[in-house]
């Protein structure tokens, strides 16, 4: 008997018993929570060099008490609104300043938009049943796990969900706004008063927390997705006028906007310029910061950060028939979830891929969509009990062949990799740990069970082989190599930190030249003068030399090698720490 007819036998009865059925599901969602987000969560260092400006920022709110205008290093940092450092500030006086704490916002707010998705999705299924007299009361169970199973053990969300940016708590607020919206849309009972009903509230409030967690899009995102669905179905005005669209501006406005003006009170044009002009709508028109890629980025983004359940999302897609409107129309509301998150999925890709900046994190609210389209698509397997079409079976062999070439690129990893400056023995190390050949093991033996699988015909399996498979390269080989990496790449530049901290001098500058990792000003607490370049830093260290008043000396952190390209000899300098890549050095300037 297959896993998931076992699954069926076993879960027959659980709507006789709510209770049980709630305790189950909840276990469930911390179950692959804890491992996808929480597991090891703050037990590697802070990851340079966009972790420690979140962490950093936040840290200084607590510490000054300004809990309007975000700082780094001395100066604002306007990229993103207050909302990200509110949470982690937060988090830091519960549970004190550190690792933890920091991701601890993406990590929740990942397991939050999973939670209210296996809600949304067992919904859906439930009334579905109804609807069609069927009495099937273990399918809406069996679906919400899986999607959301997918949903938690993906690539692109155990990244996100494990990183302390604001990446996951805006894909939170999205997510989260859009099942509200669903819910509250499929809803039979709409507000007879001038309020919206309870789920349009809930809406209103997650967009309201998006948009003081990355600005604009916020709002943007999931209005244009409840835009496109509305005007698709033909029911734009009488959805818009149920919602009571207005009063939910209202609400949007009053939750999000006070801190706009407050920041803007206190640093005009300069922030309309930086937050608005350079992060908004710059990112949109223009390549920022280099982050530039050809038009079929995205595509590879959810290849590889949806994998290897990816593989499946074309004929998913294809299964909800979203050309055939009047298909559609003679639905239901509450039956129109397929559409709904089929049109999800193509708004925000199409969105990003219009955008000139790309970065991967960018299309992360698609993926909660990813995993309801395949697990719908796996329902009507559970439901209909129909022969798989061609179009799926040329998929299944695309899942082998993608799992196999994971497989090889696992086994000859540490010859493709480049030379990291700030881990110069890390390709070393790894390939010496035997973890990509474990890796290796590990896909290449899932590759011949999804063959036999296929084989054999015994479709419904395919996705728990991948689950699992995945599960596993997650816990035995994925982890130990983060802490491989963060052993490499950033423990040493907290051991040098910790020295900093033990042996700074009244006074005393800390330069760094070569890098900028600000994971040094997190771990130290202290400003940090960065220079890029052998020939600034050696500039701005005889400049320091030749002013009257200063301290008499200053610390520097490089490589060995960078300090004879700053016009230093070893007599110049006492050595105090060498870590890594990196050496700390205290440079006399009498």
């Amino acid at each position: 008997m297959t896993f998931a007819r076992t699954c069926e036998k076993w879960l027959h009865n659980l709507d006789k018993r709510p209770g049980l059925g709630v305790t189950l599901s909840v276990l469930w969602i911390f179950v692959i929570c804890g491992i996808g987000f929480f597991w090891h969560l703050g037990t590697i260092g802070l990851i340079d060099e966009t972790e420690p400006l979140f962490a950093e920022a936040s840290r200084q709110m607590l510490v000054t008490g300004d809990w309007i205008t975000p700082f780094f290093n001395g100066e604002t940092r306007f990229d993103k609104p207050a909302l990200v450092y509110w949470c982690q500030a937060i988090a830091y006086a519960i549970i004190g300043v550190n690792e933890w704490a920091v991701r601890l916002p993406s990590a929740i707010a990942a397991m939050g938009l999973i939670g209210l998705a296996f809600y949304t999705i067992h919904w859906h299924l439930t009334i579905a049943n109804r609807l069609k007299n069927v009495y099937r009361p273990q399918l809406p169970w069996i679906i919400a796990a899986l999607a959301t199973a997918m949903m938690a053990l993906s690539p692109q969300m155990i990244v996100w969900g494990r990183t302390g940016v604001s990446d996951m708590l805006l894909t939170g607020c999205i997510t989260c706004s859009l099942f509200c919206f669903f819910l509250g849309y499929s809803s039979p009972h709409q507000s007879a008063n001038i309020f919206p009903s309870r789920w349009y509230t809930a809406c209103y409030l997650c967009v309201a927390a998006g948009v003081l967690t990355k600005g604009p899009i916020g709002f943007v995102l999931p209005g244009l997705v409840v835009a496109a669905f509305l005007i698709y179905i033909g029911k734009f005005w009488q959805v818009v006028r149920e919602m009571h669209l207005f009063v939910g501006l209202a609400i949007i406005l009053v939750l999000s906007i006070p801190w706009y003006i407050l920041v803007f009170l206190q640093h005009g044009q300069t922030y309309i310029d930086s937050f608005f002009g350079y992060h908004n709508f710059e990112r949109f028109t223009d390549v920022v910061n280099g982050h530039s890629a050809p038009w079929y980025f995205y595509f590879l983004v959810v290849l590889l950060g949806f994998a290897p359940y990816s593989v499946y999302l074309p004929v998913a897609i294809a299964k909800q028939k979203f050309w055939q409107r009047q298909y559609w129309l003679n639905k239901e509301r509450s039956q129109q979830l397929g559409l709904f998150t089929c049109i999800w999925f193509l708004v925000v890709f199409g969105f990003f891929t219009i955008a000139v900046t790309k970065l991967p994190s960018y299309v992360l609210p698609l993926m909660p969509a990813a995993a309801i389209l395949v697990a719908l698509l796996w329902g009507d397997f559970l439901s209909e009990s129909t022969s798989p079409s061609l179009f799926f079976r040329v998929s299944a062999w695309v899942n082998v062949s993608l799992v196999t070439a994971i497989a090889i690129l696992l086994f000859y990893v540490t010859q493709i990799i480049g030379k990291d400056p700030a881990a110069p023995d890390f390709r070393l190390v790894l390939e010496q740990s035997g973890l990509t050949v474990v890796g290796g093991v590990i896909w290449l033996v899932c590759s011949l069970l999804l063959a036999v699988t296929i084989l054999r015909r015994f479709w419904l399996p395919l996705i728990s082989v991948n689950l699992l498979t995945f599960t596993a390269f997650l816990l035995f080989v994925l982890t130990p190599a983060l802490f491989l990496m963060d052993s490499q790449r950033q423990l040493p530049l907290r051991q040098i930190s910790q020295t900093i901290v033990q042996t700074q001098k009244p006074d005393e500058e800390i330069v760094m030249v070569g890098f900028k990792k600000p994971t040094v000003v997190f771990y130290t607490q202290r400003p940090v003068i960065y220079f890029k370049s052998n020939q600034a830093g050696g500039e701005y260290i005889q400049k320091q030399k030749l002013q009257v008043a200063k301290s008499p000396s200053l610390l520097l952190i490089a490589q060995p090698k960078k300090f004879p390209k700053m016009g230093l000899q070893p007599s110049d300098y006492q050595i105090l720490e060498k870590q890594g890549a990196y050496q700390l050095v205290r440079l006399p300037l009498d």
